[in-house]
This record gives structure tokens, C-alpha cells and sequence, in this order.
């Protein structure tokens, strides 16, 4: 895919290595809520090493007896990482639950509540990483505190798309109602059909940091508040302009479907055109059915509680972010690998 343009385009890439073991990219869930301690449903608090989210979904539906479907997730998490994270699994399976045993997987607590853990149930990830062989400590602090400054640009990770951007090339045959080479699963249409939204809204947000637009209201752009996340469409940038540099609103871009708050003006000129190019239109979407009703993501997400700590030659980084926002692009903003 081709190298996606920086916030951080004019500071040099510091150096260093990322991720030669698990232990360097830790990622901690933040709930929305805590189990209430009573219910149909008992919530996990589960650490994992080496494995992903649906292998450990996987196994405990064999071990508990219960449906893949009746456990619940909040978020999917990283193989390549230590991750905490919470899951859901229904009550009556209780006493199956110390017959669990997967290699790199411990329960480290077992509480109930009344509902089942659903997508998005969490307020976001706290992020510890850590960069081996630093070269440029100045560079690497430089280009934080502008990301801390500005936000992080909420671009998608190369994860989303698969090995040569091929997840969102199937989704974009699924949109055009065509035929995949192979029937998908649930599942991997929902990857395919999001990959191909997600590679959409990454064309979108390079456009704007290519225009010096990322954190500025235009006339016509869906802004979206930071507290509610409430959309509403700017009719006024010199009113909403401050409100945007003061983190109360940011640019919300595109991810395409028959739901999507519309925009106006100059920024829906410039999303016609985005679905123009690709040969696809607005209306295409309706064939991935309830997969792709269209929302808006905000262009930038802000980092919470940064912390920047140099050992010896590492720096160690930790941050929280929104649910759906990338700790890899905070790397990449550093690195300038790509």
C-alpha cells in the first residue's frame, strides 16, 4: 500500500525496533462499566500472550460447552502482544470454568453482571510500548508531543487490510455485488466489507493532512463533539474553528453507507469524488446489508495520559486511546517506516 502522509512529515524518524517479543506492545482495555456482581452473565478479565481474540473465544467455548456465539468481546486484541482484556461467557457455565487451560491465556478474575458483553462495550486501550535502539531521543519526544498536542490521525492500521490491501479488495466485490473467488464466513465478510470502508476513510484523511485541513473545520464538514459524540454539520467555520483547535470538536471523515450523516458543500464534492475514483457509489453499500449502514469517524483522536520514558537505549510510551484508534500509528508518526 502506498506510505500514508504524517502529521509528523517534517520531524525524522527516530530509529528503533518495535516488537521483537510480545512483552513490548501491551494493551489494556478501559470498560465502559464494571460487572455489577449479580446476572445471567459472567464477565473475564482475561491476559493473553501469543494468541488472538477468537482463538481464546474458541477455546472457551470448548471448554464451558457454551456457543462461540454466547461469548461476548468488547474489542479484538493483537496475537503479537500482552493484552488484557474483558470477555463475557453465560453464568450457567460457571463451574466448567477452572477446566480452562490455553497455553499464553489466564483468567485473572471471574465476576457476573446482568447483560452480555457486547462490541464496543469499552471506553478504550491503554498502551504501554516499548522501542528498542533508539536513535534520535529528540526526534522521538518531538514528534509525541505534537501528537499530543494536535491528536493522533485516526487512520486505520495496515492490519485492517491483510497482505497487499486484499481484505478490502474482496469487500469492494462484495459492495459491487460481484462473486468472491471463495464463499466467506460471517466473519470474514464483516472484515472484508469493513477493510474496504476503512481503506476509504484512510484515502480521505490523507487527503486532508496532504491539504494542512486534519484539525480544521471547513464549511460543509460533519464535526463530531468529543464528549458525546453528537454530529452536526458546519455551516460556520469561524465559529466551530475554535471549538475544533480547543478539542471540544473534530472533522469527522467518511465511512461510506446509506446511514451516513451526509456532508455539505466543498468536503461532499470531495467525498463524491473519493467514491468516484474507486468506481463505486453511495448506494452500493445497501448490498452489505446492516455490515455497512455508513457512520463517521472522527479524523483524530486525542492521547490520554501520555507518558514518554527513556531507559537507557529504549523509550518506553504509554498513552490511552478512544476504542478503534490504532497504538501502531502512534509508531509509525515516530518511525516514518512507511
Amino acid at each position: 500500500m502506498t506510505a500514508l502522509p504524517r502529521l509528523t512529515e517534517g520531524v525524522p524518524g527516530c530509529g528503533g525496533a518495535f516488537k521483537l517479543v510480545p512483552e513490548d506492545f501491551e494493551v489494556e482495555e478501559l470498560p465502559a462499566y464494571a460487572p455489577g456482581g449479580e446476572g445471567e452473565h459472567l464477565f473475564l478479565w482475561v491476559e493473553k500472550r501469543g494468541r488472538d481474540t477468537r482463538e481464546v473465544v474458541r477455546a472457551l467455548s470448548k471448554a464451558l460447552g457454551v456457543a462461540e456465539g454466547d461469548i461476548g468481546v468488547a474489542g479484538m486484541k493483537d496475537r503479537h502482544a500482552v493484552t488484557r482484556q474483558l470477555l463475557s461467557v453465560p453464568a450457567r457455565a460457571e463451574a466448567q470454568l477452572p477446566g480452562f487451560e490455553l497455553e499464553g491465556v489466564r483468567v485473572l478474575w471471574a465476576r457476573r453482571h446482568g447483560n452480555k458483553l457486547r462490541t464496543g462495550h469499552l471506553k478504550g486501550n491503554r498502551f504501554r510500548l516499548r522501542m528498542r535502539g533508539v536513535r534520535d531521543l529528540g526526534a522521538a519526544r518531538e514528534a509525541f508531543s505534537r501528537l499530543g498536542a494536535q491528536g493522533v490521525p485516526n487512520y486505520f492500521g495496515e492490519q485492517r487490510f491483510g497482505r497487499e490491501r486484499a481484505n478490502a479488495d474482496l469487500g469492494k466485490l462484495l459492495i459491487l455485488g460481484q462473486r468472491l473467488p471463495k464463499r466467506p464466513d460471517r466473519f470474514e465478510r464483516k472484515m472484508y466489507l469493513s477493510a474496504f470502508q476503512s481503506l476509504l476513510f484512510n484515502r480521505a484523511l490523507a487527503a486532508r493532512l496532504r491539504e494542512g485541513t486534519f484539525d480544521r473545520a471547513l464549511l460543509g464538514d460533519v464535526l463530531r463533539k468529543e464528549e458525546t459524540g453528537g454530529l452536526f454539520v458546519c455551516e460556520a467555520p469561524e465559529v466551530d474553528g475554535p471549538r475544533v483547535a480547543a478539542f471540544e470538536v473534530s472533522p469527522a471523515g467518511p465511512m461510506f453507507g446509506p446511514k451516513m450523516t451526509p456532508s455539505a458543500h466543498g468536503v461532499a464534492e470531495a467525498e463524491a469524488a473519493l467514491l468516484a475514483e474507486e468506481g463505486v457509489t453511495l448506494s452500493d453499500f445497501t448490498r452489505g446489508g446492516g455490515e455497512t449502514e455508513g457512520t463517521r469517524r472522527p479524523y483524530r483522536v486525542l492521547m490520554g495520559s501520555p507518558e514518554f520514558t527513556p531507559e537507557g537505549e529504549d523509550l518506553v510510551l504509554a498513552f490511552d486511546l478512544p476504542r478503534g484508534a490504532y497504538a501502531t500509528e502512534v509508531l509509525a508518526e515516530l518511525l516514518k517506516e512507511g
